[in-house]
């Protein structure tokens, strides 16, 4: 028993630890991670300039191999001047300051020659050297060959020893002397100066490669960021803006007049997005008729039964009580025709689009007067105050009306059901613009919203306060509004009514 629990634990153990080790890989992953939360903006600058310093190193190791080559041809015609000063001296016997002077100027410690089938050391060294490498800048492989390649993969070899070397070696290197293949110079030098002159070299080489590469950066990422990176999260913001609300019709993207991939992904995203945000509400539509259907019923089946009855009623009595039965009749046919009708429109598959257009607000309000029969004398006044008097909405006329009207017939229902004296009932409307919007406030002097209203004031066949009524005014007009990217809101007033109407006007890309 007690080797089986120690066993046991020691599976606990290992269990335990697989967490820790998980943690461990994980954290091999750190920069990999720290990556993937880089913005496109910032991937895109970090991309271009190591790829620009790339590029600037495939031609920094080139370019110090051929300086290595022509530092050291300079040194060998330095020392062919210093061996020509040396050999035009009278006897041959160099005084030895003049050769001093001569090897320093050549910046070697020997130098010898072949000319005329003979090799003759013409400027001795000062002390016996002990040479570390040699080089034969003699060999001029043909241009084009897998020989030349090889070559300057040698010498770029040779440049970088010098680089990663401690300077210290002697060098012997042989060159080329006239046009005779057979005669060559030779000197013996030594590595330090060449190190410090290609030191000097990369130096300038890197300050001018970084200078380079920043700019020429810079300009890359201008360009693929107004091409490509700014389309994209324009995009991407449009996909999150969308997001939060699919049914609002002024989140669906405007495509641009782009023809190359980002307009094609424009255009299809504007697509997608239209189809779905008709899909969405055409199925909250339908859902919310399913729901309605039990108590649509209910209620058309009572309207309908009332003026059978009536009918029945009529059909059996004399002419006064005809009189009398009929305006109930008619009501009641009318009330439950337009409760037919509203249901109907609301169960639509989909709102006709907005077309936008610069309209005079006057002229729609005084629209929605003359169809709610507004005013009505010693009943209901109609007041409009509209700043400046020629004040304009960006809106569909057909929707904006619809919105204003639903409005208004609400405040003259709550005007009309006030019981005891009507007279004194007042509808007024009050618009002005507030920077890109254009506002509008729906005030009357009614009853006013009972609080147990207000929480569902905007949803389908849940805000009717009237009997009979079918509570889609509101629900329809908030609809309207927000394909247009416009709200509606009840004011807290301390009488009556307000609702707040604000539509902004569009952005200019969309114009």
């Amino acid at each position: 028993m007690q080797r089986h629990a120690s066993h046991s634990d020691d599976e606990n153990v290992g269990e335990e630890l697989s967490p820790a080790r998980i943690a461990i890989q994980n954290g091999l992953t750190a920069p990999k991670q720290a990556w993937l939360k880089l913005g496109l903006p910032m991937k895109l600058l970090v991309l271009t300039v190591i790829f620009v310093m790339l590029a600037e190193v495939l031609i920094f190791v080139p370019s110090v191999a051929n300086f290595r080559v022509n530092w050291i041809n300079d040194r060998l015609m330095a020392a062919h001047l210093a061996a020509l000063a040396a050999d035009a001296v009278p006897g041959g016997n160099i005084p030895p300051p003049l050769r001093e002077e001569l090897l320093t100027t050549a910046e070697v410690q020997a130098v010898a020659w072949r000319r005329d089938g003979r090799r003759r050391l013409v400027l001795p060294p000062r002390a016996p050297l002990a040479v570390d490498a040699h080089f034969d800048l003699r060999s001029r492989p043909e241009l084009g060959t897998s020989h030349e390649i090889l070559v300057r993969l040698g010498l770029i070899g040779d440049a970088l020893r010098v680089f990663v070397g401690s300077g210290q070696r002697t060098l012997r290197v042989i060159g080329p002397l006239g046009n005779n293949a057979d005669d060559f110079i030779e000197v013996v030098m030594p590595e330090k100066p060449l190190r410090a002159a290609m030191y000097r070299f990369g130096l300038n080489i890197l300050g001018l490669s970084i200078i380079i590469s920043f700019v020429t950066a810079a300009m890359v990422y201008i360009a693929l960021s107004r091409l490509l990176v700014q389309p994209m999260m324009r995009i991407s913001r449009n996909l999150v803006r969308f997001s939060e609300n699919p049914e609002d019709q002024s989140r669906i993207i405007v495509a641009s007049e782009r023809n190359d991939e980002i307009g094609t992904v424009e255009r299809e995203l504007a697509d997608m997005q239209q189809q779905l945000t008709q899909l969405l509400r055409q199925k909250n539509r339908l859902a919310q008729l399913g729901l309605a259907v039990s108590k649509i019923n209910h209620d058309l089946r009572n309207m309908l039964a009332n003026a059978q009855l009536i009918s029945d009623r009529l059909s059996a009595l004399p002419d006064p009580t005809v009189q009398r039965f009929a305006p109930k009749l008619i009501a009641s046919l009318d009330r439950a025709i337009n409760f037919c009708n509203d249901t109907l429109r609301f169960g639509r598959a989909q709102e006709a689009v907005p077309r936008r257009e610069l309209l005079l607000v006057k002229s729609i309000l005084s629209e929605v007067g003359d169809s709610l029969l507004l005013p009505r004398e010693n009943c209901i006044a109609w007041e409009m105050s509209i700043t400046p008097a020629t004040l304009r909405i960006d809106a569909d006329r057909e929707h904006l009306y619809r919105v204003l009207s639903n409005v208004c017939r609400n405040a003259v229902q709550a005007l009309e059901s006030t019981e005891g004296d009507r007279s004194g009932g007042r509808i007024s409307v009050k618009a002005w613009r507030d920077g890109r919007k254009v506002v509008l406030d729906v005030e009357d002097n009614g009853p006013g919203i009972p609080p147990r209203v207000r929480e569902t004031l905007f949803q389908a066949f849940r805000s009717s306060q009237r009997v009979g009524g079918s509570g889609l005014g509101l629900s329809i007009a908030t609809e309207l509004l927000a394909s247009h990217g416009g709200t509606i809101r009840l004011l807290e007033t301390e009488s009556g009514t307000t609702f707040r109407i604000e539509i902004p006007d569009r952005s200019p890309h969309e114009l």
